[in-house]
C-alpha cells in the first residue's frame, strides 16, 4: 500500500445505505490483499478506516471531546440537514483538537477494516447509541447512518484501487 501528496487524485463516491458501503469496503479489502490498495493525501487506509470507525463506535462508547460553544452547535444543526444529503466538506479542523480531528492514530489495515466493520454492524443493529453528537445534538438513527456514510464517501475518496472507476 502506498501514500502519495496528490490531492488531485480524489474520487467521487455515493453510498446510498450501509451495503453500498460494506460493498465499497470489499473492493478495498480485495484491492490491499492484491497489494494494490493506494491513499492519496496524509493518512494511511488503516488510518483512515480507524478514523471512520472511530467516529461510529463514539455514538456507543463517548465521544473524546466536549461539545462546542452553542452558537456552533446551533449552526451545526442548522446545516445537518444539507449535509445528510450532499457532501461533507472536506478540510474542517475541530478547534483544540490536536491534530484537528481525533480518531487519527497510526492503524494497521486488518485493525482498521475489523473496527469498521464493528461499525457498520452497531449501526445496522437494535442497540440505540448512548451518547449523542457534541456537534449535531440528538439525531436519529437514520441521520446517524446518513451522517456516517457522507463521512465514509468523503474519507475513502482518498483511497485508489484498479478498476475504482475514478
Amino acid at each position: 500500500m502506498t501514500t502519495s501528496s496528490a490531492s488531485t487524485e480524489r474520487r467521487e463516491l455515493h453510498f446510498a445505505n450501509l451495503d453500498a458501503l460494506s460493498t465499497e469496503l470489499d473492493r478495498i479489502d480485495a484491492a490491499a490483499k492484491s497489494d494494490q490498495l493506494s491513499a492519496i493525501g496524509n493518512w494511511t487506509p488503516g488510518q483512515i478506516l480507524g478514523h471512520l470507525a472511530a467516529w461510529i463506535h463514539y455514538g456507543w462508547d463517548g465521544y473524546p471531546m466536549d461539545p462546542p460553544p452553542w452558537f456552533v452547535r446551533w449552526f451545526l444543526r442548522w446545516r445537518l440537514p444539507k449535509m445528510l444529503k450532499g457532501k461533507m466538506p472536506s478540510g474542517v479542523r475541530i478547534p483544540g483538537v490536536e491534530g484537528g480531528t481525533t480518531g487519527i492514530e497510526p492503524v494497521e489495515f486488518a485493525q482498521g477494516m475489523s473496527e469498521m466493520r464493528s461499525g457498520i454492524e452497531r449501526l445496522q443493529g437494535d442497540e440505540p447509541a448512548k451518547f449523542h453528537s457534541p456537534a449535531f445534538g440528538e439525531m436519529s438513527m437514520e441521520d446517524r447512518v446518513e451522517l456516517n456514510l457522507r463521512h465514509a464517501e468523503l474519507h475513502l475518496s482518498f483511497l485508489r484501487y484498479p478498476g475504482d472507476d475514478a
